[in-house]
């Protein structure tokens, strides 16, 4: 069922390499919520230009600091002139361009640098597109990222802390410090007790099946409270089909080597499955091609289309 959504709010929806741009229109001017990834910048432009109309984009917010939500960030910022708004705990990251935090190294990832103007605290209130927002802390995927909750239309922008179908990576558990788990059953268990009608997710539709989403996200946490292995094996599926929509093709003669040089997979495989690379680029293969997010042809691993 489509979802419901003011007249003022207008969601560029684009494959999953690139999150959603969600557009909030007041007037003669606008906002706008991520900007996709870096090889994306372009089309964002295009997308957004389109979609404004006659309308200034004057401010683009963040929801968290990963390369597909903030990578077309230097891009509209050149094209609209609009300053950038930062979660506070991520904005010295930007300000040092911390590529191993902003798991840009750490996953093989690449992003261009920018600037940010300001920064929204959890609790932060903030009007756009009509509505008021509030941004709620939703550490997790990303232990510094904020969601944004208008009250009045029982409507959240939830980044990826919640999607229809599950959540993202919980990178503090895969290479971090750890905590994600904890975080992430935090921040559902919170989002859950608001009053929700719609959901504008950071991947895929706006949904108003609330309460099918948060059964599918509580289950996949369970899933990983009770088998650590499951999030590790998450992550390289997850990232590594990232990889192939950015790149188109991956060398499956060289793809052991690859997952042993990038830290993220190093690390997921050293801390959870103790796999040689040959076994485990073997499993990632059969795993890609069983989901039907990849496909062999010749020497290479090439995408399919991600749902």
């Amino acid at each position: 069922m489509t979802a419901p959504l003011p007249p003022s709010i207008r969601v560029l929806e684009r494959g999953w390499l690139s999150a959603n741009t969600v557009l909030l229109m007041d007037g003669a001017e606008a906002a706008a919520v991520d900007s996709g990834y870096v090889t994306d910048a372009a089309e964002t432009v295009r997308m957004v230009h389109d979609a404004l109309g006659a309308r200034r984009l004057t401010r683009l917010i963040n929801t968290h600091s990963h390369a597909d939500h903030i990578g077309g960030n230097a891009a509209l910022v050149r094209a609209f002139g609009c300053t950038v708004t930062v979660p506070a705990d991520m904005a010295g990251t930007i300000a040092a361009w911390d590529e191993a935090a902003l798991l840009l190294s750490t996953a093989d990832q690449r992003g261009e640098r920018f600037a940010a103007h300001t920064t929204l605290q959890p609790g932060d209130h903030f009007v756009a597109g009509g509505l008021a927002w509030q941004a709620l802390a939703a550490p997790g995927h990303d232990m510094d990222a904020l969601v944004f909750y208008a009250a009045d239309r029982r409507l959240l922008i939830s980044g990826d802390a919640l999607w229809r179908h599950g959540f993202g990576i919980l990178f503090a558990d895969v290479i971090g410090a750890g905590g994600g788990l904890e975080a992430a059953r935090d921040t559902l268990e919170a989002l859950a007790r608001l009053p929700i009608d719609c959901v504008i997710p950071g991947h895929g539709a706006p949904f108003i099946e609330i309460d099918q989403a948060f059964e599918s996200a509580f289950a996949r946490l369970q899933a990983f409270e009770q088998d650590g292995s499951r999030i590790a094996r998450n992550a390289l599926r997850a990232c590594i089909t990232f990889t192939l929509l950015e790149r188109g093709q991956l060398p499956l003669e060289s793809l052991p080597a690859y997952l042993a040089s990038v830290p993220l997979y190093r690390e997921a495989n050293a801390r959870y499955l103790q796999q040689a690379p040959d076994a485990l680029a073997a499993w990632l293969i059969d795993a890609l091609l069983q989901a039907g997010v990849a496909r062999r042809d010749g020497a290479f691993l090439r995408p399919l289309s991600v749902a």
